[in-house]
């Protein structure tokens, strides 16, 4: 899963629009949905900040999530 993805599934998971996110990050709503769609590339500063706007640790907008055992 992309780190776009992984964003997107954290945030609506904590209840969070889009605009909420961006606001809360302080960037605007066109970049933050670039950054959800894969359309943009999110620093690393960015990426943290996104983290703490959601309430989730960095490692859980980076990593792959666990997949089931076959």
């Amino acid at each position: 899963m992309a780190i776009g993805e992984q964003i997107r599934a954290a945030r609506i998971h904590a209840n969070l629009s889009q605009q909420t996110a961006a606001q809360r990050v302080g960037m605007t709503l066109d970049n933050y949905g670039r950054i959800e769609r894969g359309q943009a590339s999110p620093t690393l500063d960015t990426l943290l900040g996104i983290a703490d706007a959601i309430g989730v640790p960095l490692a859980h907008l980076v990593r792959e999530p666990p997949r089931p055992a076959p």
